[in-house]
C-alpha cells in the first residue's frame, strides 16, 4: 500500500498535469479570444452570380449554393435550403429578388442594367436574424456573351462601409465560439473534422460546418449545403496578435473575399 504522503503527492501530479493539459489547450486557443472590429480600409468584398434564361420570364439562378428555378412574377417560389425567392420584373432593364425563410425577410436586391448591357447595379440589402439590415450597392461587369439579365457576372467594387463585430470565445477544452451579429446563434467550432448543423435561423435547411486547425494561428471552417461545400472561411492571426484576417472563398470562384478585423 501506498503511504498517505506517497498518496497526497501523486494527487497532486494528477491535478497538475491535468491542470498543465488544459492550460495547454487554452493557451492554444487564447491568440483567437477577444473582440474583433472590421476595418473597411483593409477588406475587400468580391461576387459572382449566373443567371440563365429559361423562356419567357422564367429564369435559372446560381448565387453560389446550387441552381434555383423561378417565374418572374412576384411570387414566393421555392429556393435552396427552405427558403423562397420571389422575382419582380419592373422594367426591360430593371429587376427584383426577394429571399425569405418561414415569411421572414432575408435579403432584397435591386438590380438594374446599364443601357450597353454591359454592367449590372445590385442594391443588395441583408437583414439578420434580429432585424437589422446592412445594405452593399454591388456592380458587377458580365463576363459572358448573353443579353438582358442572362450570363455570368462579377464583381469586385463594392465599398466595404458597414459596421461589425465579432466575438471568440473558448469552447469546451480545446475549441472555439465564434459569435457574430449577423447570426442569432454561435458557431460552436470542435476542432475534429466532424460535421455540425448551423443552427442559425437565417441558414439554409440542411446546412452544415465543420472545423480544423491548419497551423498555430489559422483556423479553417468549412460550410455545406446538404453535405457539397458552399465555402471555407480561414481566420488568420497576424505574428503580433493584433490583426485577424478573414479569407471567404466561395466554390466556384477564384477570387476571395477578405474582412481584416482589429483586435478591440
Amino acid at each position: 500500500m501506498l503511504k498517505g504522503d506517497t498518496m497526497s503527492k501523486l494527487r497532486t501530479s494528477l491535478i497538475l498535469a491535468a491542470c498543465l493539459m488544459t492550460w495547454a489547450a487554452w493557451a492554444a486557443d487564447a491568440p483567437f479570444v477577444g473582440a474583433w472590429k472590421l476595418n473597411p480600409t483593409k477588406s475587400r468584398l468580391t461576387d459572382q452570380m449566373k443567371v440563365e434564361s429559361a423562356g419567357g420570364n422564367t429564369f435559372v439562378f446560381d448565387f453560389g449554393a446550387g441552381t434555383e428555378t423561378v417565374a418572374a412574377d412576384g411570387t414566393d417560389q421555392p429556393g435552396y435550403g427552405g427558403t423562397t425567392l420571389a422575382v419582380t420584373l419592373e422594367g426591360p432593364d430593371a429587376l427584383k429578388v426577394v429571399r425569405k425563410k418561414d415569411g421572414h425577410v432575408l435579403l432584397t436586391a435591386n438590380w438594374q442594367l446599364s443601357k450597353d448591357g454591359k454592367e449590372l447595379s445590385d442594391d443588395f440589402t441583408s437583414l439578420a436574424p434580429d432585424g437589422s439590415a446592412s445594405n452593399l450597392k454591388y456592380v458587377y461587369q458580365r463576363t459572358t456573351a448573353a443579353t438582358g439579365f442572362a450570363g455570368t457576372w462579377e464583381s469586385s467594387s463594392v465599398k466595404v462601409d458597414f459596421d461589425l463585430t465579432i466575438k471568440i470565445q473558448p469552447y469546451e477544452k480545446d475549441g472555439l465560439t465564434v459569435i457574430s451579429p449577423t447570426s442569432d446563434k454561435p458557431k460552436n467550432l470542435s476542432f475534429d473534422g466532424k460535421d455540425y448543423p448551423n443552427a442559425s435561423s437565417n441558414a439554409p435547411t440542411g446546412s452544415t460546418y465543420s472545423a480544423k486547425r491548419v497551423s498555430e494561428r489559422t483556423v479553417e471552417i468549412t460550410d455545406k449545403l446538404n453535405g457539397k461545400a458552399v465555402d471555407t472561411q480561414q481566420y488568420a492571426l497576424s505574428s503580433d496578435l493584433k490583426t485577424l484576417t478573414l479569407t471567404i472563398r466561395r466554390a466556384g470562384m477564384q477570387t476571395p473575399n477578405v474582412l481584416v478585423f482589429d483586435r478591440q
